[in-house]
Order: C-alpha cells, then sequence, then structure tokens
C-alpha cells in the first residue's frame, strides 16, 4: 500500500477535526493550557498554541511511572523553550533503578489562527538530551466556536509509534522512512539523524471550557510507550486520555488526567509575565517634585555666589541624593550649567536614577543654571554624560508623554573628563560588612533532583578610592548535601567536577578575597584588573579590557587570566595546577531586551573554544537566558552531557523584597558542572557594569524616569 494510502486511512480523525474547524470561528482571548509535559498544548500532545510573548511557566506533573518538571519561556510571539527534568521510575524494568534524565524542547509558531485557517506550529521534543522522550510534530489548531477548539498532528520518534505509517516524507528522500538506532551515548548531542524520520503517526485531540474555571479535554495519543511496555513497566490499554484543568485566576493551573486507560496523572502550573511584573508601587520613596523658576529668576544672566554659596550647594545636594541612595561623587557649578558625577546604589534602572538627580538640581541649582550635565558613576568610572534642559524638567513634568519627550530631547554621550569637577566629601564609611544566610543549590544532578548547602555568609568592602575596592566574603556552611553530588570521570584536569569538594559543612572558607581596580584608559575604553582569591576554586590576577561606545549596540573586549587552583579547605593555599586563559568577546544589543554574547578563547581545562549566549532581558530586571560552549575537547572527555550548554534565569531583588533594589539572584538550569569549557567566575566583568549607563540600556529603563 502506498504512503499516501496510509496516509489517508490513518488520518480520518484529522481530516474530520480539520473540517470541523473549516468552518469555526476565529480565536478570542481563550489563552494555551500547559500540558504534563509543561509546553502549551493538551495532555499529552502538543497543539499549535503559544503563550503570552514574555511568559515563564513552571509545570510539576506526572503519574507512577513518570515525574516531570519544566520550565517554559516564550522567547518571542512565536518562539518558546523548554527545560525538562524527568524521573523515571524503574528504568529497565521492575527492581531496577530510577533514571533522572535532563530535556529540551522547541516550539514555533508558524501561522496564526485566522477565520477560516488553523493555527500551525511546528515542535521538537527533547531534541537536546538523551532522547528518551525524543519526538518530532507538525500540528494544527482551530476554534471550533467560542468554546470548542480541536487540534491534529504528525508525529515522529515517540510520537509517531501508535498506529504508525510509512513517513510521508519519504517522497522527498527515501532515507526519511527509517529512523537510526538513538545511540545516545553521554546524552546532550544533537541527533539531527534523527529528526522528522521513521514511521508518522496522527495525534490529536478537542477542548471544552465549560466555563471560565474548568476546560475539558479528550486527548488521542500517537505515543505508545514502547519501552515501558516491552519493560514491563507500564500498560497503555486504551490511546485516549482525559484531563480537566482548572483555573480559577490567571496565575496557575491545576490538572488531573485519566491517562491510556490506566493510570491517574496530575500537574501543577505556575506562570507569570515578567514583562508586566513589578515591585508593588508606593514602596519606595516618592521622588522631589520639579521646582519651576519665576520667570524673572529663570531670565537671571549670572549666579549670585555670594547669596548661594557653592560649598552650601554641594553639601545639601550631596544630603538629600544620599536620602535616595544615590551618593554624590563631584560636581561643577557655572553661571549657566551645573554638572554632577554621582553613583546610584538603589534604583535597577539607571534612567530612574537620571530623573531623581535632575528633580533635586531644579530644586538647588542657582536660578541662572540652564543645562544639567549628569554622569552616572559605577566602580569609580563615570559611564555616560546625559545633558538635560532645565526648562525640559519644568514643562514635561506633568505631560502625558512627558517620559519619550524628555528622552527624545536628552543628549546622551561620552562622560567629559574630570577638570573643573570638585571631589564631594565622603558620604559614608569607606568600609561595610554584613552577616546573612546563604543557600546554595546545585540542581538536576544525574541521582538527585537538588542538592544545597545552607550556611552563614560574612562580606566585607572596604573603599580605597571609587575605583579601588577591596572586597571578599568568609563563608560556613552549616548544613548541606552538595557533597553528595556525583560526576562521572574525566580525563580533563579537574578544574570544575571536584567543586563540591570546596567548603565541608563546619569549616569556615575564603569565597573570595581580591582587590580591584577600574580605569578608563582612552576614549570609548574601560579597563579592569582583579587580583586575588577570584573564587572558590581558583586565584590569580585577572585583567580585561573593553571598548562600548555609549550609543553603540556592539561592544568589544579581551581577558587574559593567570589562574591557580585553590585547596579545598577553601584557606590561603593552593594546589599545584595553575593555567594562562583568555578570552576575546563581542556583546550586541538587538534591540526589544534581546543580548547577545560571543566568548571565544582558551578555558580553564586547557580546552580552547568558544561560548555563545542569547539572553532576553526586561526593563524591571528579570532575565532568560540560553548558552552553549563547545571546545576542542571530546565529547568523550567531556563526559555526561557532551559539551556545557544551559538556560539561565536572573530573578530581580525587587520582585522580591518589594523595594528598588540593584541586586539580583541568578539560577541555571543546566547539566552538571563539568570541566569542559569551564570559565574563570570574576566578579565585576566590565560589560554589565558600564551598559547601564549607555543609550540602549538607558532607553529601555527610560519609563521610569519621572519616577
Amino acid at each position: 500500500m502506498s504512503s499516501v494510502m496510509q496516509i489517508a486511512r490513518h488520518g480520518v480523525s484529522a481530516l474530520a477535526l480539520g473540517l470541523c474547524g473549516a468552518f469555526g470561528a476565529q480565536a478570542d482571548d481563550w489563552r494555551s493550557t500547559y500540558t504534563i509535559f509543561g509546553t502549551p498544548g493538551l495532555i499529552e500532545m502538543p497543539s499549535a498554541g503559544v503563550a503570552p510573548d514574555g511568559e515563564i511557566g513552571v509545570t510539576l506533573g506526572g503519574f507512577a511511572l513518570q515525574q516531570r518538571g519544566a520550565f517554559t519561556f516564550q522567547i518571542a510571539p512565536r518562539l518558546s523553550g523548554t527545560f525538562r527534568y524527568s524521573r523515571f521510575d524503574e528504568f529497565t524494568g521492575p527492581g531496577t533503578d530510577d533514571l533522572f534524565d535532563r530535556s529540551f524542547d522547541i516550539h514555533y509558531k508558524i501561522a496564526d489562527e485566522g477565520r477560516i485557517r488553523p493555527a500551525f506550529a511546528i515542535g521538537l521534543r527533547d531534541f537536546l538530551g538523551t532522547g528518551l522522550y525524543s519526538s518530532e510534530y507538525v500540528v494544527a489548531t482551530k476554534t471550533v466556536t467560542p468554546d470548542v477548539r480541536v487540534t491534529a498532528g504528525l508525529g515522529w520518534g515517540r510520537m509517531g509509534t501508535r498506529n504508525g505509517f510509512t513517513n510521508p516524507l519519504g517522497v522527498l528522500d527515501a532515507s526519511f522512512e527509517v529512523r537510526p538506532f538513538n545511540d545516545f551515548g553521554l546524552g546532550g548531542d544533537v541527533a539531527f539523524d534523527q529528526y522528522f524520520r521513521g514511521d508518522a503517526a496522527v495525534f490529536g485531540g478537542v477542548e471544552w471550557r465549560v466555563n471560565p474555571d474548568y476546560t475539558l479535554k479528550l486527548e488521542y495519543s500517537s505515543d505508545a510507550y514502547v519501552e515501558e511496555t516491552a519493560d514491563g513497566t507500564f500498560t497503555a490499554n486504551s490511546p485516549f486520555n482525559v484531563g480537566l484543568t482548572y483555573q480559577p485566576r490567571p496565575g496557575y493551573a491545576l490538572s488531573v488526567y485519566y491517562l491510556y486507560g490506566s493510570e491517574v496523572g496530575f500537574s501543577a502550573t505556575t506562570y507569570f509575565n515578567p514583562r508586566g511584573a513589578d515591585y508593588v508601587s508606593g514602596l519606595d520613596v516618592a521622588p522631589i517634585p520639579v521646582a519651576v523658576r519665576a520667570q524673572d529668576r529663570a531670565a537671571a544672566a549670572s549666579w549670585d555666589r555670594t547669596a548661594e554659596p557653592a560649598s552650601e550647594i554641594r553639601a545639601t545636594l550631596a544630603e538629600v541624593l544620599a536620602r535616595d541612595g544615590i551618593i554624590l561623587d563631584s560636581s561643577e557649578i557655572t553661571d549657566q550649567r551645573m554638572r554632577v558625577r554621582y553613583t546610584n546604589t538603589r534604583y535597577r534602572a539607571e534612567a530612574q536614577a537620571i530623573g531623581r538627580v535632575a528633580r533635586v538640581l531644579t530644586q538647588l541649582a542657582p536660578a541662572s543654571v540652564d543645562t544639567f550635565v549628569l554622569e552616572p558613576m559605577q566602580r569609580g568610572i563615570a559611564v555616560s554624560a546625559t545633558t538635560i534642559q532645565r526648562r525640559d524638567m519644568e514643562d514635561l513634568e506633568n505631560e502625558p508623554d512627558a517620559a519619550w519627550t524628555s528622552f527624545a530631547r536628552a543628549r546622551i554621550g561620552e562622560a567629559g573628563g574630570s577638570d573643573g569637577l570638585v571631589d564631594a566629601d565622603p558620604a559614608g564609611p569607606a568600609f561595610l560588612w554584613g552577616l546573612t544566610p546563604y543557600t546554595e543549590v546545585a540542581l538536576f544532578d544525574g541521582d538527585q533532583p537538588a542538592l544545597a548547602d545552607i550556611g552563614l555568609e560574612l562580606s566585607g568592602r572596604y573603599t580605597i578610592q571609587p575605583n579601588l575596592v577591596l572586597a571578599g566574603a568568609l563563608r560556613l556552611p552549616i548544613t548541606g548535601n552538595r557533597a553528595d553530588g556525583v560526576i562521572s570521570p574525566s580525563t580533563l584536569p579537574p578544574v570544575r567536577r571536584e567543586g563540591a569538594q570546596y567548603g565541608d559543612v563546619g569549616q569556615i572558607g575564603i569565597e573570595n578575597l581580591t582587590l580591584s581596580y577600574y580605569g578608563r584608559p582612552g576614549e570609548n575604553l574601560y579597563s579592569r584588573v582583579t587580583v586575588g582569591y577570584l573564587e572558590r576554586m581558583f586565584g590569580g590576577v585577572s585583567g580585561e579590557i573593553l571598548w562600548k561606545p555609549v550609543e553603540s549596540r556592539l561592544a568589544l573586549g579581551a581577558e587574559l587570566n593567570y589562574a591557580v587552583q585553590r585547596d579545598f579547605d577553601m584557606g590561603l593555599g593552593f594546589q599545584d595546577y595553575d593555567i594562562v586563559t583568555g578570552h576575546v568577546s563581542a556583546y550586541y544589543d538587538f534591540g526589544n531586551g534581546f543580548h547577545g554574547q560571543l566568548d571565544a578563547g582558551r578555558y580553564l581545562a586547557g580546552d580552547w573554544g568558544a561560548t555563545v549566549a542569547l539572553d532576553r532581558e526586561f526593563e524591571n530586571g528579570w532575565r532568560v537566558g540560553a548558552y552553549a560552549t563547545l571546545t576542542d575537547a571530546p565529547f568523550e572527555a567531556f563526559g555526561e552531557g557532551s559539551f556545557d550548554k544551559g538556560i539561565r534565569v536572573t530573578i530581580p531583588t525587587d520582585a522580591l523584597i518589594g523595594q528598588p533594589s540593584r541586586t539580583d539572584l541568578t539560577a541555571n538550569l543546566s547539566s552538571l558542572a563539568r570541566d569542559g569549557g569551564a570559565r574563570l567566575n570574576v566578579d565585576g566583568r566590565l560589560y554589565e557594569v558600564v551598559r547601564d549607563g549607555h543609550v540602549g540600556d538607558l532607553e529601555n529603563g527610560w519609563g521610569r524616569f519621572w519616577r
């Protein structure tokens, strides 16, 4: 029988669903729900739906045989990605060990739903892992009535194992009809020879929105659970799955399922969109109102220095700015211009600090001053200069489009020299310290989902000069099990896989202790030199230079390090392993919050290669990104996972404490830390230090200028 006839025979259900959709209603605001796999779709099968742009969804679900945790991010309006960590009970049969597995999915919406046309999507499930869930699919979804929508799709891999038929792509090339054996080896490799190959099968389903809180689902699954059935750990009595999703309000959903005529399953999903996430309004201190000069005073030709001495203006300015967490570094006052250098320690958006400083200057600057030049500083170096006309502050404060009008009128450029600036008196103590609890988590071990240490951290910082800082931290682990993590052997030098041996419970260790110097060696150039115990596992010297024009989307950098491996007790001693490492780097702001980075050079294990990363950043500090590193270290030498890769999520502290803050927390959803592609961890790399004050980030955050 020809492949076309087989498609006709096995695709009756898809055809029926398509005919129902052909004359259906167009989708309204009925959002897609998440599957037990943590992706938008039905129950286990995908749909052509996507989440709103930027949404993050976290799903925990499963049934007796398998439990899954998934992190899904809507990367762009049509593109989503998923990281999944799964547990397979009795992986190779009754009484055998469990298996923990990491996998990645990608889903792309080809076309939106129209009045007649369904939405179409294509996707890969477990395309970058061991391949235990490896599947590919094309799928269509159509809203039939305002409360009923249907889905039909064609699947390959696991999704092509129930009532499969000859691959229709075989008409293009006969090689599509055979799916090679999935020898995943160490896992983590991209199996290009698998995709859309072998038998195909039809899947589909119906969703009925009973009322705003409940959605009933009926699904025909094309996954026959072949391996699990052969191992005797699962019985698939039926291809049909039934589910009920309860979603009483935005932000979470609970689902219960009856799967394959033999299993009861559950899932819980929480989701939110960082595009709209913010700390509760009103918890930060209200800004000082703009002072509007009287017309006769505004026309004054010069500043009366006897009535308003410069020393008094500077002292008052420093005091008022300090209330906002802004440190006055230096200033210059002339008849018609006031130039201020300051360090913002509180507000995530540098534009918000610029707005607050400008407001204060309308209150304190002599009436003859028409121009404010604001130069934000970080690590003791001026990163840019924003020039604002005082009359714009006076005219725009209460205008409906004040933010973008003020941005259009402002001039942003390179910071000037130090000539004419008068240093301010120290705003606070040069030495700061703190004692806080800490939790260090290692996720997704091959044998355990999570490992963690809990303890106390004593940190200190001594500012010798604004650009010369001595900083360090001591840690005392009180309890934990990070040392239980098991990483398979490797032929590479043990620069990361012995990480769990650092910092025994009950033993005080030096987390880091460094002296850092920052400078401006030339126009558009920034420099850093750091020496000391750079991180937990290595000490040494690190030098960096960065070229970054204020208005440019592109930045180029170079870093050179001499690193020596530290003793396991995290004291002052070193082991006998040392290495010179370094990278050249390119950074690019693609717009819409997307930032790319490419680093090429030598890594800690002596391997040469490159790391590519892409992050999406939101105005409020949330950041989600992915990275991958390929080096000349063979996959066999790297070990489990084949090469370094992962997803990273940065959570702004503002979202947790309800107060403005420049700090954040970063979690890596990745394979275990291994030796290949390992880079030195150095605090304060230049790009992240200077970019907040440059045009791209200022424009993104200018909506906070008047806050």
